[in-house]
């Protein structure tokens, strides 16, 4: 299946799956079932549906295609190449091209300057005004060539300002950017571009990530601590002639292949046409590109099966002039082919096992809530038919046997508050040690330390005293985590066997993704900041600003992920006994006030047999039409049947 054909069909299934979730949304709140919680859960899934983003990044050394690679993926219906691709750099800055509804065509510019104001990209993203805007003309191709030629804008300016903005400088151009004969470098006059584009892709929820080459990869840490990290697929490309050169394995295992996330990683070994000299043959021709593949592998530790030959300008070339045999020489179908087998339905399977979780959940919840009131109204009819032919004094056996029950289940409610009183000590605990607060006493510590240091060896302590810190903190909240699931899990068995309450054990929750995120964190600051030549060679509010742009800021929104997902599931655990609770009380309630309107004879026994046997049926109804409701669901999803059936009704 073509990639625009995978996206295509991808981007209705979650159209599909955002119409029957809204479903079960209105019908739970038609019918009363559930609770406001529940409503914010569905309305999060909602969110996530329409908002989902499959993001590419294409990461290379200059000089290997890159930019006609992405021409020939995506662009090629125009005729020409959209993205400028000529002899040495055309990417200068961290590209991300995108389209939502309601964007305007228009290239989005941050000015290189930026870098000076200490806030990362993506807090300025939320600030127009920071942003150098040009309208996007994309009638032809030559007008959109123009417009995003601007990407590569490049000043010269001193090294003492190239350093100031966070490039380093090396005379010899290997470590850094070499000065020219003037003494002056070249930094690109851009920090990071937004181009927002309509194109089909891009309208389904594709995002494409051009990256620039070491150098500048290497002065934006946000791209690599984030941006990369998070990226869905990153297709890293090579020369076919060249194969891994020495930068180009510093780029693979600095940034492409540094964190935690090794899937989606694929390679491309473009050019291979220059292989097609005429003077070989087609068996030689694929023996020598059969042994690169080889070679890339092992210096790269990758599957041969994740490297794709291909020629970039001749596939591109190819859907211009419509030259099939072309096209199948290139070889760019087997990469779109992996793109689409692999890289759509794993994201797919993401979504749609995140959405089952929380649909499946409700769901459950809510058919207990009805599985609960059907038992309350059967438990009253089956005292009210005994009723039947029965004289006072049984009546009042009946109310003084409800009021038992009822003085029971108070007993009861005073352990519940009591555990919900300890249940609330804990949330604070925990939500004190991953809450913003501790993060900022934390935050600015370090930096008092880092800034009061004399030596190099005061400002690593600092440093690594931050990241001791954070894992303390996690350890304590997955302690706390497993002591709120211990006492829940007490409370929802008493209140099952005491009670009947009909309660599933409360789900799990784990830090153990955050935990993982502060180790990649931690890799990152230990090869980029903490080596014994930049401490050495940093000024000491230099290499303070660079932790706190950097490392401190990604730390933070991990904490800011771990707050809200933690709060989410307070919320879910707790959220079923509370309801369990007012519902179990309420018939109670009921119970009694029946008994007490037949023993005054203000009701007449039969009518209210028949009002509940009318109840009665409306709950089995509504059950069957949450099964149904519930099944179009996991239907759209693809999910199957849910782990614990909910057709197996009580009869």
């Amino acid at each position: 299946m073509a990639l625009i054909d995978q996206f295509s069909q991808y981007s209705r299934w979650r159209t599909d799956a955002a119409r029957t979730v809204g479903q079960l949304r209105h019908w739970l709140s038609q019918n009363e079932i559930g609770d406001a919680q529940g409503d914010l859960r569905l309305q999060y899934v909602l969110d996530r549906l329409g908002e989902d983003k499959l993001t590419v990044a294409f990461v290379a050394e200059f000089s290997r295609g890159k930019s006609e690679l992405i021409n020939a993926l995506f662009f090629s219906d125009y005729g020409d190449r959209v993205l400028p691709s000529s002899a040495g750099r055309t990417t200068m800055c961290p590209t991300e091209l995108q389209w939502s509804e309601g964007d305007t065509p228009q290239i989005r510019l941050l000015p290189i300057e930026s870098r000076r104001e200490h806030t990362t990209v993506g807090e300025l993203k939320r600030f127009p005004d920071m942003w150098t805007q040009y309208p996007l003309d994309t009638s032809s191709a030559h007008a959109l060539q123009a417009a995003m030629a601007r990407v590569g804008e490049t000043r010269l300016v001193s090294p003492e300002d190239a350093e100031a903005l966070g490039f380093a400088i090396d005379p010899q151009g290997e470590a850094g950017l070499q000065p020219d004969d003037t003494g002056q470098v070249e930094i690109p006059s851009w920090r990071h571009a937004i181009i927002h584009f309509r194109h089909p892709l891009l309208e389904q929820g594709l995002v494409i990530l051009d990256t620039p080459g070491l150098n500048a990869i290497g002065a934006e840490p946000e791209l690599t601590l984030s941006l990369l990290p998070n990226a869905h697929a990153v297709l890293f490309i090579l020369a076919a002639d060249t194969g891994v050169t020495q930068s180009d394995l510093s780029v693979w295992r600095e940034y492409v292949n540094a964190g935690q996330r090794r899937d989606g990683r694929l390679v491309v070994l473009n050019k291979i046409d220059s292989l097609w000299d005429g003077l070989r043959d087609e068996a030689r021709i694929k023996a020598e590109l059969d042994r690169q593949v080889q070679a890339v592998a092992r210096n790269l530790s990758l599957k041969p099966e994740h490297i794709f030959p291909m020629s970039a300008q001749k596939a591109l070339l190819a859907r211009i002039q419509g030259d099939k045999a072309l096209l199948e020489r290139s070889q760019v179908a087997k990469l779109e082919d992996a793109l689409t087998d692999q890289l759509l339905p794993a994201k797919q399977q993401i979504v749609r096992n995140a959405t089952l979780a929380e649909t499946d959940d409700l769901v459950s919840h809510a058919d207990s809530l009805m599985a609960s009131r059907l038992t309350g109204v059967r438990e009253q009819l089956n005292e009210l038919t005994e009723l039947r032919g029965k004289n006072q004094s049984v009546i009042e056996y009946m109310m003084r046997k409800i009021r038992s029950e009822k003085a029971e289940f108070e007993d009861g409610l005073k352990k519940y508050y009591a555990v919900r009183s300890v249940f609330t000590n804990l949330t604070n605990n925990l939500l004190g040690h991953l809450g913003l607060d501790a993060l900022r006493d934390e935050t600015r510590r370090t930096r008092e330390a880092m800034l009061d240091s004399s030596f190099s060896r005061g400002l690593r302590d600092a440093m690594v005293d931050f990241f001791k810190h954070l894992r303390s903190n996690l350890r304590k909240s997955s302690d706390e985590v497993e002591e709120i699931s211990g006492m829940l899990n007490a409370m929802y068995k008493r209140f099952s066997v005491e009670h009947g309450l009909k309660l599933a054990p409360p789900s799990a929750f784990s830090t153990s993704r955050y935990e993982r995120e502060i180790d990649r964190l931690e890799q990152a600051f230990n090869h980029q900041l903490n080596t014994p030549l930049t401490l050495l060679t940093t000024e000491k509010h230099t290499l303070t600003q660079k932790f706190f742009e950097t490392i401190a800021v990604q730390a933070r929104r991990t904490f800011e992920l771990a707050n809200r997902d933690v709060e989410h599931w307070l919320r879910a655990v707790m959220s079923p006994l509370e309801t369990q609770v007012r519902e179990y009380q309420l018939q109670l309630k009921r119970r009694l006030e029946s008994v007490k309107r037949i023993h005054q004879a203000t009701d007449t026994l039969e009518d209210r047999i028949v009002e509940l046997q009318q109840h009665e049926d409306v709950l089995i109804k509504l059950r069957t039409d949450l099964d149904a409701v519930a099944s179009d669901v996991r239907k759209a999803l693809g999910g199957g049947a849910p782990a614990q059936d909910t057709n197996a009704k009580a009869a």
